[in-house]
């Protein structure tokens, strides 16, 4: 008995498949390809992410050589440096904010001047 069901084809390039009835590409390169492009836009977001933390850090790594330093405001945006990326934070009982990127570290005084510091314990 013969039935008229349709092929299944493949969902990347949309040729019929060969095999198993569950397959749902037609060969390897296909299926990475299918996936490779779900995954764009969040590859593409981590990507970005990632290149401003790094810029960030080699930001304050430079203006803070030595591993205690000050600097201002304008010196760190004139160099591009983004302060809406950070990967952490620490207060202190005394209420000041420390904010890392990475080990290399800021925190914000008076007259838009910063204290850059490096935390050590990061470092093995």
């Amino acid at each position: 008995m013969k039935t008229d069901q349709a092929k299944p084809t493949c969902l990347e390039c949309g040729e019929p498949i060969k095999g198993r009835a569950d397959k749902k590409f037609c060969d390897d390169s296909c299926r990475s390809n299918f996936h490779n492009k779900t995954r764009e836009d969040s590859v593409d977001l981590i990507r970005n992410v990632n290149y401003r933390l790094r810029k960030n850090r080699k930001i304050l790594e430079e203006l803070n050589p030595k591993g205690k330093s000050r600097t201002s405001r304008e010196a760190l945006l004139k160099r591009g440096f983004d302060f809406n990326y950070m990967t952490s934070f620490y207060t202190t009982k005394a209420g000041k904010t420390y904010y890392f990127v990475y080990e290399q570290g800021y925190l914000e005084l008076e007259s838009n001047e910063y204290a850059l510091v490096v935390k050590l314990d990061s470092i093995e």
